[in-house]
Formats: structure tokens, C-alpha cells, sequence
């Protein structure tokens, strides 16, 4: 009979075991035969989609790479050439990257993202999970954040949220959209499923609400809208209703899967939690959410990755992220041609964060698989 202590390590033994890949410990040529090349249509098949993409790396080599020119500030260089114009980044990244912020003011944006890159990353480690350490560090990037973007003091010019775009907007936009939306997703999933009859009506309207309109309405109804019910003289801040729209917008799609969560938590465990006398919020804290979080997570980081390229929408409210910014930059008439480069630059970009973000949830998985959160 196993014991209590054990538990862990069988749970381990029992998660090794689903991991095992058999083939994994085939000779390379053993590996092929079986997978590759187990009949006649499958080995066909093989040949001819190996053909197509040598065919496609091929040319990919010759274009982005051979005959490629990656440096020039001549853009008739660029024509007479066969490949790619990478030179076109080159000579527009900047604003490309910082959209309409002044052009003698990028050096605060860079120490913007690498306080905001560097606060996040230590905020992901769980050797670093303690609020005395956090609440500080996190109190300390926002304000060393916003203080580089507005400006106004220590000399800096101010610059206005509406002159705000490219990397660092998206960043913001993103971040917000996450540390808002998440909580508010969280209660409105608790709130579907609570036995108050208030509670539960309030959140399946909002929820519904929201998820049958597209973001651009959720949009318009912030920038437009909204402000027509605020009291004469009272303004709020153009970007803050977009942060809050894109993110109440993600809880209600987040909500739903947490909600899937929820749903696949055992009765027993309510049980169990009533025959230790826990309070409800005792028991959603400790034993249900935690469960239900680790079952929904692979989609609510789907859910998130999709958030951050929903930040693009705001191009048709007029603010400039990254994606905007470059649609700008690209009708410089000279360059203009080079807009394939220019958005394969932007979509790597793209695929850096949202690659990271999903690296991430994995790691979480194996963490929380192997007991250590």
C-alpha cells in the first residue's frame, strides 16, 4: 500500500511514464522506416512533401539570404537586386518601433522595455514569488515606466499619451489587458457558477454581452461612447479606456474556459473541503481554483497569445502600435515596395512574444507536474 508520503513520487513515476516516447529510442534509420516510409502512399507522399519544402527552403535561401541586400541607405540598391531589401528595417526601424514618439526621445523608450522586459521576467521565476520582493519591484518599474513616457521632470520633455506607439504601446496594451482582464475573469467565471441568483445572472449577461460583439464595437464604445456619461469637466485618459475595453473584452473569453475548469473539478473535492468546515472562499482559494487553472491552462494561454495580437485592433481608434506604426512608415514612396520585409519584421516580432508566452505555460506545466509550485 503506498503511503501518504509517497504520493508525490508516484505521481511523478505516473507523469514520466505518460511522457514516454518509445520511439524516441529508435536508431534514426528504424525511426524513418516506421514513421516515414511504412507503405508505399505514405512513402510517396514522404518524398513529395520533402521535395516541396526543399523546394520552398530553397528559395527562401536565395531571396532572404543570397541575394539579399541587408545594408543601404540607397534604395535604387534595393531594386537592382534579386532578393530581399532587409536594408529597409535598417533605415526604418526606428519609427517602425516607437511609432509617433519624438525621434530624439527613443533612448526612453529603450530603458522603458528593458525595466518592463526585466520586471516581467523576474516576475515569472518562482525563486522570486515573494510579495516583499515583487510589490516593490512592480511599484518601481510603473513608476520609472510611466515617468520615461510622459516625461516632464528631470529635464524630459512631456510627451502625451497620444503621441504613445509601436513596441512599447503594444507592451502596455498587453500587459494591461492581462493584469486587468485575468482577476476580472476569474470572478466572472466564480460568479457564473454561484448559487446567488444575482451573482450568477449578473455575470452570464456580461459575459454574454460582451463575447456577441466584436472588439471594434467594445472599441468605439470607449473611445466615443463612454465619455458622454462622465460629468462635465471629467476626462479620462484616452488610453486607460482602451487598456480596460481590450481587457474586460479577454475576461469574458477567459472566463468561459476558466469556467471549463471549474466544471471539471470532482464533487468529491467540494466534499471534502464542507467536512473540514472551509468557508467558500477558503475552499475556491486553497482546493478549487488552483485545480482549475492547472486543467484550463494550456487555454487560457491561448487566450492570452491572442490577446496580445488583438492590441492591433486599435489602429481604427488612431493609436499607433507596432503593426500601425509600420503600415505608416511603409508609405515612404522610396521604400514602399519593401512592405513584405517590413511585416515578416513585425511578424517576428509577433512570433518572439507569443513563442515565449507558450515556451512559458509548458515550463508551468512541468512545475506544477513536478510539485515544485
Amino acid at each position: 500500500m503506498t503511503s501518504s508520503a509517497d504520493a508525490p513520487k508516484v505521481d511523478r513515476i505516473i507523469h514520466t511514464a505518460d511522457e514516454f516516447d518509445p520511439d524516441a529510442t529508435l536508431p534514426i534509420g528504424q525511426w524513418m522506416k516506421k514513421n516515414l516510409f511504412n507503405s508505399i502512399p505514405q512513402g510517396i507522399l514522404t518524398v513529395f512533401v520533402a521535395a516541396c519544402l526543399a523546394r520552398f527552403a530553397w528559395f527562401l535561401l536565395n531571396w532572404g539570404v543570397l541575394d539579399a541586400v541587408f545594408y543601404t541607405d540607397d534604395p535604387e540598391v534595393c531594386r537592382a537586386a534579386a532578393g530581399a531589401c532587409w536594408a529597409v528595417i535598417a533605415e526604418k526601424h526606428r519609427p517602425m518601433l516607437f511609432g509617433l514618439y519624438p525621434y530624439e526621445e527613443h533612448w526612453r523608450l529603450v530603458i522603458m522595455m528593458v525595466i518592463y522586459l526585466v520586471t516581467v521576467v523576474v516576475s515569472l521565476m518562482p525563486r522570486f514569488w515573494n510579495l516583499k520582493l515583487l510589490v516593490p519591484l512592480w511599484i518601481f518599474a510603473v513608476v520609472s515606466i510611466f515617468t520615461l513616457l510622459f516625461g516632464g521632470v528631470f529635464g524630459m520633455p512631456f510627451v502625451p499619451s497620444t503621441d504613445w506607439g509601436g513596441l512599447p504601446l503594444t507592451m502596455l496594451l498587453f500587459s494591461g489587458t492581462v493584469l486587468i482582464g485575468m482577476p476580472v475573469a476569474v470572478l466572472l467565471a466564480l460568479g457564473r457558477r454561484s448559487p446567488l441568483p444575482v451573482a450568477k445572472g449578473v455575470s452570464v449577461v456580461f459575459i454574454e454581452a460582451l463575447r456577441g460583439v466584436p472588439l471594434i464595437t467594445i472599441l468605439f464604445v470607449a473611445v466615443n461612447v463612454f465619455p458622454l456619461f462622465l460629468p462635465a469637466g471629467v476626462e479620462v485618459n484616452k488610453l486607460l479606456r482602451i487598456t480596460v475595453g481590450i481587457a474586460v473584452f479577454f475576461a469574458c473569453y477567459q472566463a468561459e474556459v476558466i469556467r471549463g475548469g471549474l466544471q471539471a473539478i470532482p464533487k468529491g473535492q467540494y466534499e471534502a473541503a464542507d467536512s473540514l468546515n472551509l468557508s467558500y472562499w477558503q475552499t475556491t482559494r486553497r482546493i478549487i481554483l488552483p485545480q482549475a487553472l492547472r486543467i484550463s491552462l494550456p487555454a487560457i494561454t491561448n487566450h492570452i497569445i491572442a490577446a496580445m495580437k488583438n492590441t492591433s485592433f486599435v489602429i481604427i481608434i488612431g493609436l499607433f502600435d507596432i503593426l500601425t506604426a509600420t503600415t505608416a512608415v511603409m508609405q515612404d514612396p522610396l521604400w514602399r515596395r519593401y512592405y513584405v520585409e517590413a511585416y515578416l519584421f513585425v511578424a517576428a516580432i509577433y512570433l518572439f512574444f507569443g513563442y515565449a508566452l507558450s515556451l512559458y505555460a509548458r515550463q508551468v506545466e512541468k512545475w506544477i507536474n513536478t510539485g515544485r509550485i
